[in-house]
């Protein structure tokens, strides 16, 4: 089954309403966005998101020590990775983890395969953005990015398109944000729940 998970929560009520619809896993993003909360508020909804949806912390080169600080506060699963974090960066997180690599061209495939991780995670390269553009990129580059590991496709997915990429990729996760707002941090309930009905309605056929 396709994992889903849904990012850029800064409310209690969006964190429950996501859960209650099928989310398996929900973002907090604690770098600088139009989506980030405070650690303080996220570990708040935190304690009230049900054990079964993992936690997902959001972070751009954050210092180690404040990362772990943060995922012992709000209860987090695991960090989501969005900047230039490298093997000596993760030596010293020492906590799970999803490296996350920003898709410009095919030449993103050679520093996926150098990196050798089980699971990462697809973006959009967008200048100056380190995700929630809205944009997508080739999926034809995720295709090939296959034999390195098992992701999670990201960029600019939406309940209308999701399911086109699901038949072309096939990947372990996908992860949406903006496509689910009505403005960024703020999500619309009525498009998170054709997201995932989307997914599962994929899911559902190729079992």
């Amino acid at each position: 089954m396709t994992k889903i998970k849904i990012c850029g929560i800064t409310n209690l009520n969006d964190a429950l309403r996501c859960a209650e619809a099928g989310a398996d896993a929900l973002g907090f993003v604690f770098a600088p966005s139009p989506r980030q909360v405070a650690p303080q508020v996220a570990a708040k909804i935190c304690e009230r998101i049900p054990d079964s949806i993992s936690k997902a912390g959001v972070f751009v080169n954050e210092n180690p020590s404040t990362l772990l600080k943060t995922a012992r506060v709000c209860q987090l699963d695991y960090a989501q990775l969005h900047g230039l974090e490298d093997q000596e960066y993760f030596q010293q997180l020492n906590f799970p983890f999803v490296k996350v690599f920003q898709v410009k061209n095919k030449a993103i495939l050679s520093e996926i395969e150098r990196f050798q991780l089980k699971l990462f995670m697809l973006d959009v390269f967008v200048n100056g953005n380190s995700g929630g553009s809205g944009k997508s990129f080739d999926w034809e580059i995720a295709v090939q990015a296959k034999r390195f590991g098992q992701f999670i496709l990201s960029g600019g997915l939406t309940p209308e398109n999701v399911g086109s990429a699901l038949q072309r990729v096939r990947p372990y996760g996908v992860d949406v944000s903006s496509g689910v707002e009505k403005f960024p941090g703020r999500k619309d309930l009525d498009k998170v729940e054709k997201f995932i009905q989307e997914v599962k309605r994929w899911d559902s056929r190729i079992i």
